[in-house]
């Protein structure tokens, strides 16, 4: 779908993890070859190794940011290049561990795009090739006490076992992070869904306040009279005159009930479109009187957009985390950049922790310091999850960031041509009430 964000496909504390068991793997491995008398270039062996080791500790110093599937991809392939390399200097396919190639193209069957599957799918064969064909040979010293047959028949079971559980418990640890974001749309789709059903609601109720004005204006009429002609025609009957104005009573208390649910009429389904000023207004209408004061600046010129439950409600959410944090004040900012819609939602709270910045919006564990006692706040950070994927589903871009005079901020950006809205065009037909 247009402006739907991609899935985070791996974690890169995950596959820095990988790469520690890897490489952990492959030094118990030439310590075991070493110890059976087998004969390989040590040196090159074990600066692959060590290759491998620098990188991963230059990636642990970062191992909270986001990373894209092709930044994924590049990982993997560094590792499937990293094992072919050590399996050509130790034999080639003769060599027991020759199956360990398989774990990146696994990986990336698991969790990035076909794209880049195909292009592992390609590095996997050609190094496979080139690690069979460039293969140094893998001897034993003559008279050792385990016979060539049989570390052979050891390493072959020992790469099943290994490659087995290797295998599972990655593919289960991928697997549980997609299903943690598989349950977060999920939340983000019945918050959706509730939206959109009370705003079916508020339409009907409009709908009904409309309907149901006349009969009750005549029911009241009709009372009244009843009531001035029973006073003059049988005086004697108070029992009358009290059910009368039972009536009356009854027939203001369904004005007034219908007076009030028809002010949610605002939320008719008909109404498409509305100024930017009012979006930002119905947005940030339920979280007024919390304590900090919510100030929109949006001129009146800005242009009607689409009224949008998604829209709203990520908004909403959007405003909500500024409030929970704000000091004293959450403003909202709107304005036109040449072909884009800018609006910016800022507080004047602690900000975001400069660890939490590369993760915002990701279904995980997040904490913020609160701004009236400086504690920390943890949740699954699913409030800023669910506005992010609602918005960007409408074709917005979203950016996080602290404010220069501390605060934190939030940027919502959209094409002019996917959020503008036509508010002069007809609003259509009203539902009919079936008597």
């Amino acid at each position: 779908m247009p402006g739907q964000p991609g899935p985070e496909p791996i974690r890169l504390r995950t596959l820095i993890l990988l790469r520690w068991v890897a490489i952990t793997g492959q030094f118990a491995a030439v310590c075991g070859a070493l110890l059976i008398g087998a004969e390989f270039p040590l040196v090159a062996v074990l600066a692959v190794i060590a290759l491998a080791l620098v990188l991963n500790l230059g990636l642990t110093l970062r191992q909270s940011r986001r990373i894209s599937a092709r930044e994924a991809a590049w990982h993997l392939g560094f590792d499937l290049a990293q094992v072919a390399t050590l399996l050509a200097l130790t034999g080639g396919l003769s060599n027991p561990f020759a199956l360990l190639l398989l774990v990146p193209v696994t990986i990336a069957a698991t969790a990035l795009p076909v794209r880049y599957l195909l292009g592992l799918g390609a590095g996997t064969f050609v190094m496979v090739t080139l690690a069979g064909l460039l293969a140094q040979p893998l001897s034993f010293k003559a008279g050792g006490v385990i016979q060539l047959s049989e570390p052979l028949l050891l390493g072959h079971w020992l790469a099943i076992v290994i490659g087995a559980l290797f295998f599972g418990a990655f593919a289960r640890r991928v697997a549980a992070e997609i299903n943690a974001t598989t349950e977060a749309l999920f939340a983000a789709r019945m918050a959706l869904e509730r939206e959109q059903k009370l705003q079916h609601l508020g339409g009907v109720v409009a709908a009904a306040a409309h309907e149901l004005g006349t009969p009750l204006a005549t029911i009241k009429l009709v009372s009244t009279e009843l009531a001035d002609e029973l006073s003059e025609a049988l005086p004697q009957r108070a029992d009358l005159a009290e059910d009368v104005a039972l009536l009356r009573q009854s027939a203001d208390r369904c004005r007034d009930i219908m007076r009030s649910m028809g002010s949610s009429g605002r939320d008719d389904l008909l109404i498409r479109s509305a100024p930017l000023a009012e979006v930002l207004a119905e947005a940030a209408a339920p979280h007024k009187g919390r304590g900090p004061e919510i100030v929109i600046d949006a001129a009146p010129s800005m242009p009607a957009i689409r009224r949008d439950a998604a829209i709203i409600h990520g908004l909403r959410n959007l405003v909500q985390n500024a409030v929970d944090f704000a000091a004293q004040q959450v403003t909202i900012k709107a304005g036109i950049d040449q072909d884009e819609l800018w609006l910016r939602i800022s507080d004047d709270g602690p900000g975001y922790a400069t660890t939490l910045l590369p993760r915002i919006g990701s279904p995980f564990l997040t904490t913020r310091p609160r701004s009236e006692d400086g504690g920390g706040y943890e949740g699954m950070g699913l409030g800023l999850f669910i506005a992010k994927t609602l918005l960007e589903g409408s074709g917005a871009r979203l950016g996080f960031a602290n404010g220069a005079n501390g605060g934190a901020r939030v940027t919502v950006t959209w094409q002019l041509d996917a959020i503008r809205a036509d508010d002069r065009g007809a609003l259509g037909l009203n539902p009919e009430i079936s008597r």
